[in-house]
């Protein structure tokens, strides 16, 4: 070639397309874009972001459409083709960008914030869900648990429901412990024979805390009216052993609408005052990544679309990290060195000239 080319434009748009969602990393497709004006407007006139967050967690397939909280009115277009649709464009590219950062960022921890009811309990409130919050298995001189009625079928299961710190929510594995009935005779464990996992969201607004009340709501009632379950994991074995067991799920689930069931299949013990099983637990946890308080969502279909809502202001004042001298040291490095790495692909379609950096635009804040 006599000139030198923009190897997107060379490649053309397919072939760039094809090359650029080969990055794994939402962190280098951000930065792809902020190379030059030219480039960033190729990553967002592809919605590539928004792809690579489809391709990574595919539940992202529910939001219907993506919206700002703190947008008025739709921004001025730029001149270029048609600027609502330039707008909308740039909308979801600064949306989904956010979005892939939040979730491969964000500190892993347990994401359940609360209890809303469990499908039978046999002594309410001393044995109520709410003990599965707390680790120990005593609180004060009083043991803490939750156990279920008693039943004489050993196959008969039972169901814990909790709320998620966030509506949107990372999930990866979960914890359950079950309970050591350090005061009866024998010291039984009431396991479970195995445990799965289901993913959700309420269809209606949950209802006030349910110890306010003078009896305890059964959770049968509320399968078929308030919650919809879009993800259920594989069934995995207990061991009717006192520890924390842990089940890590195949692949990461992205959790919208911020619910979750832990169903509890089959009974192991019997309780010898009255020859019934029961299924005891000490504790629960789930653990992944709940994203900031900048995202929410809005369920517009029992379908599960949704419409997922960013708050830039909110994210803006999350509380910072102080960023060390060596990693200061290293993305240094990296702003030195990019403009080599450009020419290096470029060369390696022969005789591609370099692009020239007309713009470290805005984009750079999601690499902080």
């Amino acid at each position: 070639m006599d000139e030198s080319r923009d190897f997107v434009q060379w490649l053309g748009q397919d072939m760039s397309v094809k090359i650029l969602m080969c990055l794994n990393d939402p962190s280098d497709l951000v930065r792809t874009s902020a190379v030059s004006r030219s480039w960033r407007d190729f990553v967002v006139a592809n919605g590539l972001c928004k792809k690579l967050c489809l391709n990574m967690f595919p539940e992202a397939s529910s939001f219907a459409s993506v919206v700002e909280t703190t947008d008025l009115v739709e921004p001025m277009g730029t001149g270029r083709g048609d600027s609502v649709e330039w707008a909308c464009l740039e909308r979801e590219h600064r949306v989904y960008a956010s979005l892939n950062r939040d979730l491969i960022t964000s500190a892993r921890e347990n994401c359940i914030s609360d209890a809303i009811c469990a499908s039978s309990t046999d002594n309410y409130p001393v044995e109520s869900i709410k003990n599965t919050l707390e680790p120990s298995d005593r609180i004060g001189h009083r043991a803490s648990y939750w156990s279920s009625k008693g039943a004489s079928d050993p196959s008969a299961p039972e169901t814990l429901i909790y709320k998620l710190a966030s509506q949107l929510c990372l999930i990866t594995e979960f914890h359950v412990h079950p309970f050591q009935a350090y005061f009866q005779f024998g010291f039984p464990i009431y396991s479970p024979k195995a445990v799965r996992l289901h993913l959700g969201y309420s269809i209606t607004p949950l209802e006030s805390d349910s110890e306010e009340k003078d009896e305890f709501v059964d959770a049968k009632d509320l399968y078929d009216n308030k919650f919809v379950w879009t993800y259920s994991s594989p069934e995995f074995p207990m061991a009717q052993e006192n520890f924390l067991q842990k089940f890590e799920l195949p692949e990461p689930v992205l959790c919208i609408g911020g619910i979750l069931k832990v169903e509890l299949l089959g009974r192991m013990q019997t309780q010898d005052m009255d020859g019934l099983y029961y299924i005891c637990i000490n504790h629960v946890q789930v653990i992944g990544r709940p994203l900031s308080p900048a995202f929410d969502v809005e369920m517009i279909d029992e379908r599960g679309k949704c419409i997922l809502k960013y708050n830039p202001v909110m994210a803006c004042s999350a509380p910072t990290v102080e960023i060390s001298a060596e990693s200061s040291s290293r993305f240094n490095r990296f702003s030195d060195s990019i403009r080599s790495w450009e020419q290096l692909i470029l060369n390696t379609f022969r005789g591609a000239g370099p692009v020239m950096i007309d713009d470290y635009d805005s984009d750079y804040e999601y690499l902080n």
